[in-house]
C-alpha cells in the first residue's frame, strides 16, 4: 500500500515528487501497540512539554501501575497527590480523568473506532477535554492507519508546504486543502513526507 501511495504522489504532483526524491523511502508506521486509552493518554501527556519531560512523566506514571499504562478504572482510583508526584499537572489529570470516564461509560466507544468514518472519529475524540482536532487527526493517522488525512492545523505541514511551493506565507486550511487535493487518497503519506522534508523540525 505504501509503495502504491508513493507512486501516486510522484505522478500526481511534481513538487511532491521532488520531496519524495529528497526524503527517500517511506517509513510511515502505525503505532498499534497497547490500548487506545493508553495511546490517547500518551498524547495528552506530550502536549505542551518537551519530549524528554513527557517521557519522564510517562515513565513515572507507569511506575504507579507496575511499569505499565493504567486502565481507565485504575487511573480514576489514583489520588491526585500520587499523580502530581509523578509529574502530572492538575490540568492533565483532569483531561485524562475525563478520557477515562468516557472510556468507562462507552461514550467514547474504543472498540468501534476502527469502523467509523474519519469525521465521526474526530467528533468522538474531541468530546473529551484536552483532545482537539489535531490530536484526533494524529490518532487517525498513526493509530488507526488512515491514509487520507491532512492535518490542516499542523504548523509543520503548513511550513513545509510554504517552502516547497514557494508561498509568501504559510497556507491557511482552505488553501492547504486545495494544494493537497491532488494527493488524495494518500494525504497521510504526503503529510509524512512534508514533515520529513523539514529535517530536524519534523513534528512526527
Amino acid at each position: 500500500m505504501l509503495r502504491q501511495a508513493v507512486t501516486h504522489l510522484k505522478r500526481c504532483d511534481p513538487v511532491m515528487a521532488g520531496i519524495v526524491s529528497r526524503v527517500g523511502p517511506c517509513r510511515f508506521r502505525i503505532r498499534a501497540e497497547g490500548t487506545h486509552f493508553a495511546a490517547l493518554t500518551s498524547s495528552i501527556l506530550y502536549q505542551q512539554v518537551s519530549g524528554a519531560a513527557a517521557s519522564t512523566i510517562q515513565r513515572r506514571l507507569h511506575e504507579l501501575y507496575g511499569g505499565r499504562p493504567p486502565e481507565p478504572e485504575e487511573f480514576l482510583d489514583t489520588s491526585e497527590e500520587s499523580l502530581r508526584l509523578a509529574g502530572l499537572s492538575r490540568q492533565k489529570q483532569r483531561y485524562i480523568r475525563d478520557l477515562a470516564r468516557h472510556a468507562i461509560d462507552l461514550s467514547l466507544p474504543f472498540d468501534e473506532l476502527h469502523g467509523m468514518s474519519d469525521d465521526d472519529v474526530i467528533a468522538a475524540l474531541t468530546q473529551v477535554k484536552g483532545i482537539g482536532k489535531w490530536t484526533a487527526q494524529m490518532f487517525l493517522m498513526f493509530r488507526l492507519g488512515r491514509l487520507d488525512v491532512l492535518p490542516d492545523l499542523d504548523l509543520g505541514i503548513r511550513t513545509a508546504v510554504q517552502r516547497a511551493y514557494r508561498m509568501r506565507r504559510p497556507p491557511d486550511a482552505r488553501r492547504l486543502h486545495k494544494v493537497g487535493a491532488r494527493w488524495a487518497p494518500y494525504r497521510t503519506v504526503a503529510s509524512w513526507y512534508l514533515w520529513r522534508s523539514l529535517g530536524g523540525q519534523a513534528a512526527i
